[in-house]
C-alpha cells in the first residue's frame, strides 16, 4: 500500500459504523464562520457542479460533519434534505441562489433554506464570495457563493493537486480513492426528487375498515362514483340493482356526474387556500401603504388574518383606513395597523358597506387632487411674478414714498437763483429699529436668492440712497446677484 492511500484508508468510515469509537479516529468537519469566506477558505474552487456533487455526497456518506456538535437545534444530520438544496445549488451560474427561489425549487420553509445553507457553509462546501443585504425598505440582495471542495475530500481520496490557495486543480487520484471516485460519480449522476406524501398504515387500516363496512350495506356509495363498478366486493351481485344509463345520454358526450365547484383564487397557477389568501393581502398591503413598507409579511399577515378571512381586498383595507384618519408619524407599522384594523370586519360586516366605503374612499382621493393642483397654480401665480411686495411695513412705506418720487407730479422749477436743497427720500427720518429690521429682511431674501428689495430701491431712490438704507455691503451684494441673474452661467430659483 502506498503512502498516499494510507490516510485514505484510515480516514474513510464504512457505510455503517460498527465501531463507537470509529469517530475517534475520524478528523471532525467543521469550517468556522470567519473562514467561510472565499479569501479565507483551505478548500479549492469546484470545476462544475458534478464535481461539486461528488464531494457533497462523500460528506453526506461520510459521518465527519455533524451539525448538533455545534448547535442544539436545526437538522440532526447532513442528509438527502441538504443534498436536494446542494443539487438546486450546482445548476445556478453564478451561484447566487435567492431564499425564495430555494424555498419554491425544494418546498421546503425559509427558515429550513437557511439551515441547509449553514450546514454547507460549515461543511466547507460554500464560501461566501459577496454576503447579501437585508436592508429596511429595500429589496434584499442574495448572497453569491463560490462551491468548494474541502481540503479533506483530497486528503481522503489521495487526490494531488497543483497551484495555490483556492485555484488548486486536480492533476491526479491514488489508487485506494479510485473506486470510491467511482461510486461518489454515480451518485453525483442521479438526482434526488421531492418525497411524496405517505398516507400512514393507521388510516390505510381504517379507511378500509370503512369500505368493507359501506360495501354492505350498499354496493355503490350515494356521494362516491358516479359509472357502476363491477365486481364488488361482496358475495352478491349488484346486477340487480344498478341500471345502465340510455345511449342517448352516452352519445351527447355530458357526464351527469355532480361537479365540485373550484375556487378561482390562483397565484403562478396554484391555487389559494384560506392561509394563501392572508399572504397574499400582506404582500399587496407592503406594496400599496408608504408606511408599511418593510414590515414582515407574515407579520402583516396575522394582523390582516380576520378580513382575509372575510374575503376584504386591498383596495377596500385602504377605504377603511381612509375612514379611520390619515397617519403621520409611524414608528411600528404593524402595531398601528392592528389598532386601525380593530372590529373593522364588524362594521362593514357586508359587501354593500364595503362598496360604499370604497365610493368615499375614492371620492376624497379626487378631492385631495383637486386642492393639490389648486394649490400648485396658486403658488405659481404667486412666485412667477416680477417683483414681490415687502412685508416690512416700514420699506413698504420707504418703497412707496421712492415711487412716488419717482413716478409722482413733479414740482415746480424754483427761481434761478434759489438753491434747491438735495432729498434722500426720507432716509434720515427712519428710527434706528425701522432701519435694522429693513436690513434683517433683505439679508434674508438675499440669501434666499431674492434681490428685488436692494433692485427697487436703488432704482427708485438712487445707489446713494438705498446704501443708507441697507448699508453699502448689502447694496453691493444685491447689485452682484442681479447681474448674476442675467447671466447663462449662472443659475439658481426654486425647486
Amino acid at each position: 500500500m502506498s503512502a498516499v492511500a494510507v490516510p485514505a484508508a484510515v480516514m474513510l468510515p464504512a457505510p455503517r459504523r460498527a465501531v463507537d469509537n470509529a469517530v475517534t479516529v475520524l478528523p471532525e468537519l467543521f469550517v468556522a464562520e470567519a473562514s467561510q469566506w472565499l479569501s479565507t477558505s483551505s478548500g479549492r474552487i469546484a470545476g462544475e457542479g458534478y464535481s461539486w456533487m461528488q464531494a457533497v455526497h462523500w460528506v453526506a456518506g461520510s459521518g465527519l460533519y455533524q451539525p448538533r456538535r455545534h448547535r442544539s437545534h436545526g437538522p440532526r444530520s447532513f442528509g438527502p434534505t441538504t443534498v436536494r438544496v446542494a443539487q438546486e445549488l450546482a445548476a445556478l451560474s453564478p451561484c447566487r441562489p435567492g431564499i425564495k427561489y430555494l424555498m419554491r425549487r425544494t418546498g421546503l420553509s425559509e427558515r429550513s433554506v437557511e439551515y441547509h445553507l449553514a450546514m454547507l457553509r460549515e461543511a466547507g462546501l460554500l464560501a461566501y464570495v459577496v454576503r447579501g443585504t437585508r436592508v429596511r425598505g429595500e429589496a434584499a440582495q442574495a448572497s453569491e457563493f463560490a462551491r468548494m471542495v474541502p481540503l479533506e475530500f483530497d486528503v481522503a481520496l489521495g487526490i494531488r493537486t497543483a497551484g495555490e490557495g483556492t485555484g488548486r486543480r486536480m492533476t491526479g487520484i491514488a489508487e485506494a480513492g479510485r473506486e470510491l471516485m467511482v461510486k461518489l460519480a454515480k451518485k453525483a449522476g442521479r438526482k434526488l426528487r421531492r418525497p411524496r406524501a405517505k398516507t400512514s398504515a393507521k388510516a390505510l387500516a381504517v379507511g378500509s375498515v370503512e369500505g368493507s363496512a359501506e360495501s354492505v350495506s350498499t354496493a355503490v356509495s350515494a356521494g362516491g362514483r358516479c359509472t357502476p363498478m363491477e365486481g364488488g366486493s361482496t358475495g352478491t351481485s349488484s346486477a340487480g340493482s344498478t341500471s345502465l344509463p340510455p345511449e342517448s345520454k352516452l352519445a351527447s358526450g355530458k357526464s351527469d356526474c355532480p361537479t365540485r365547484k373550484r375556487s378561482k383564487a390562483k397565484v403562478d397557477g396554484r391555487r389559494l387556500n384560506r392561509v394563501g389568501r392572508r399572504y397574499q393581502l400582506a404582500q399587496e398591503l407592503t406594496q400599496e401603504l408608504d408606511w408599511l413598507r418593510g414590515c414582515s409579511v407574515p407579520r402583516i399577515a396575522w394582523v390582516a388574518r380576520t378580513l382575509a378571512d372575510a374575503g376584504w381586498s386591498v383596495t377596500e383595507v385602504k377605504a377603511w383606513l381612509n375612514l379611520r384618519g390619515e397617519t403621520g408619524r409611524v414608528h411600528r407599522g404593524s402595531g398601528l395597523l392592528a389598532v386601525l384594523l380593530a372590529g373593522a370586519e364588524k362594521i362593514l360586516d357586508t359587501p354593500g358597506k364595503r362598496a360604499d366605503a370604497v365610493e368615499q374612499w375614492r371620492g376624497a382621493q379626487e378631492a385631495a387632487r383637486r386642492h393639490r393642483i389648486q394649490q400648485f397654480r396658486a403658488r405659481a401665480e404667486r412666485f412667477d411674478g416680477d417683483w414681490d411686495a415687502p412685508t416690512s411695513r416700514a420699506v413698504q412705506r420707504q418703497v412707496n414714498e421712492a415711487f412716488t418720487a419717482a413716478f409722482g407730479p413733479k414740482p415746480q422749477q424754483a427761481a434761478p437763483e434759489a438753491e434747491v436743497p438735495t432729498d434722500v427720500s426720507g432716509v434720515e427720518d427712519l428710527e434706528a429699529t425701522e432701519v435694522a429690521l429693513a436690513r434683517t429682511e433683505a439679508r434674508q431674501r438675499l440669501m434666499q436668492g431674492n434681490s428685488s428689495l436692494i433692485t427697487v430701491a436703488v432704482d427708485a431712490m438712487g445707489r446713494e440712497a438705498a446704501e443708507q438704507l441697507y448699508g453699502p455691503d448689502l447694496v453691493r451684494r444685491g447689485l452682484q446677484l442681479a447681474s448674476g441673474a442675467r447671466s447663462s452661467l449662472m443659475t439658481y430659483g426654486r425647486w
